[in-house]
């Protein structure tokens, strides 16, 4: 009979991660309902206007430069410089660093003595389309494709910013997010749910249809978290 206690913690894992599935899954479900209710108001707004196809079969028909408007148009930060990840294989580190004309650059540079905000020979590389495209496909180089993955600095030089992310990278990720995401959904703010680059974990962003200051986007932030964990008490957010 020892077996039983063991057949009763699976069971609840079972149980649990249903769970977690099962808010995941409402959350998508309430943002499908939203973006048919947006097209059919788009569709009766344009009744009096030549026909158009609807949005979801003109994504099809997007090109690349298109496609990249619209990733630039949500991610909105700062445009005069941005961060690009690096790999260490020495020391298995990496991290971001800002991108710069002069990077390694003899007598220019002065890394890692000096640190790039205090250097008085910045040449920050400005955001641009290019950038993205190979932020999203790779880099050619040599006759192949290498990785070059960037960041974006989100906060502005006036304190605002475009958007905001929650980011869920504990055990229990899944179970957090779901909580979050209904939070979201009870209080009608959109959002949309990213699982992360090592699949143990995930980012629910919050887009603005303006810049507003940084300190409010973050008082939300903290208000849906705090409003999910009164909902879901046992819901860790360390």
């Amino acid at each position: 009979m020892h077996f039983i206690p063991d057949k009763i913690r699976t069971l609840e894992d079972k149980l649990q991660k249903l769970e977690e599935e099962k808010a995941i899954l409402q959350g998508e479900l309430v943002n499908a309902h939203r973006e048919l209710e947006n097209l059919e108001k788009n569709k009766l707004a344009n009744n009096s206007r030549e026909s158009i196809p609807p949005v979801i079969e003109k994504n099809l028909l997007f090109s690349t430069g298109e496609k990249i408007k619209i990733f630039m148009n949500l991610f909105r930060g700062r445009t005069d410089v941005f961060p690009k990840k690096w790999d260490n294989s020495k020391t298995g580190k990496s991290g971001y660093s800002p991108t710069c004309f002069n990077e390694w650059v003899q007598v220019k540079c002065n890394k890692p003595k000096i640190k790039c905000s205090d250097c008085p020979n910045q040449a920050f590389i400005p955001l641009t389309e290019e950038v993205i495209r190979k932020h999203l496909g790779g880099e050619d180089y040599r006759g192949s494709k290498r990785n070059y993955t960037v960041g974006i600095y989100p906060m502005l030089k006036d304190d605002t910013c475009w958007f905001l992310a929650a980011d869920f990278d504990k055990e229990n990720w899944q179970r957090d997010a779901g909580g979050f995401i209904k939070t979201c959904h009870q209080k009608n703010v959109p959002f949309a749910l990213e699982r992360s680059r090592s699949g143990n974990g995930g980012h629910v962003w919050i887009f603005f249809e303006n810049p507003i200051p940084a300190s409010q986007a973050r008082k939300l932030g903290s208000a849906l978290l705090t409003e999910t964990m009164e909902t879901y008490p046992d819901i860790g957010f360390e």
